[in-house]
């Protein structure tokens, strides 16, 4: 294994994650206003699985997104 390749891929996956996660959560909570689901000010919750199941791992992310 080369431990630099690793990295390099792994930084490319998590950007590629990052990217498409926050575009997928703009567009929803923008969506969700627009038909009145939720009204601008909410807290939003939110989470994320990672999941590699050859590697065996399985970690879930929790969090929270403040709309104001």
């Amino acid at each position: 294994m080369n431990e630099d390749t690793l990295n390099i891929e792994v930084r490319k996956y998590l950007k590629n994650v990052g990217i498409t996660s926050q575009r997928e959560i703009e567009h929803a909570v923008l969506k969700a206003i627009e038909t009145g689901k939720l009204n601008g000010s909410e807290t939003i919750e939110v989470k994320m699985i990672l999941d590699a199941p050859a590697i065996g791992v399985n970690h879930c992310i929790q969090g929270k997104i403040a709309l104001e």
